[in-house]
């Protein structure tokens, strides 16, 4: 069964691939010709994953799912939140968040934090359904590791002493909060498919 993903983000889409199994195939976006740039206007999660869920509905007419994930920081009163990817400003990098994020976090004890991802599926007659994952940490005060990407660097999840960006794709996606959402999005298919 093909699964369109709403992106044309390449790292959500390999990460989304490692974690399904073969009677689902993963397909993002610019591989069935859309290269748009999705929306991204709402104040939540929830509601960005529906609205880029949405657009590609009601434009191509396909059932889809997407997603939106934030980092949540306590110390910055759960920022950055619903704007993670663009913490630094429009057109801004990874490196540009994680340096902003760290910059704003000095001199702070409290570093506790989590990662949430929500997943919203539109089906062929428009209903929509919702998934959510997330897995808490802290945010260390320095970059390590090479591996994932946006705040996968800073991020040290539950009682590991290592980051994101130190695990090997395997093992980040044992405990992700992309990997929670995902779990529960597949169950759902897998219980239409009886």
């Amino acid at each position: 069964m093909q699964l369109i993903f709403a992106t044309n983000n390449i790292h959500k889409i390999n990460e989304i691939r490692n974690l399904v199994k073969s009677n689902y195939q993963v397909t993002g976006l610019a591989e069935v010709g859309i290269k748009e740039e999705i929306p991204e206007n709402q104040d939540t999660l929830e509601e960005n994953a529906i609205e880029k869920a949405k657009y590609i509905f009601d434009k191509y007419h396909i059932a889809c799912f997407a997603d939106d994930t934030g980092l949540e920081v306590d110390a910055l009163d759960g920022r950055p939140g619903v704007y993670s990817a663009r913490y630094a400003g429009e057109g801004c990098s990874f490196e540009d968040n994680v340096n902003k994020l760290l910059k704003e976090l000095e001199g702070k004890k409290n570093r506790k934090a989590r990662f949430r991802t929500v997943i919203a599926f539109i089906d062929l007659k428009g209903i929509i359904k919702l998934f959510e994952g997330k897995v808490e940490g802290y945010i260390s005060e320095r970059k390590t590791g090479s591996e994932g990407f946006g705040y996968d660097p800073v991020f040290i999840p539950g009682s590991f002493d290592k980051s994101f960006a130190e695990m090997d794709l395997k093992e980040k996606n044992i405990i992700s909060h992309r990997s929670k959402a995902m779990q529960q999005f597949i169950s759902y298919l897998n219980s239409l498919r009886g």
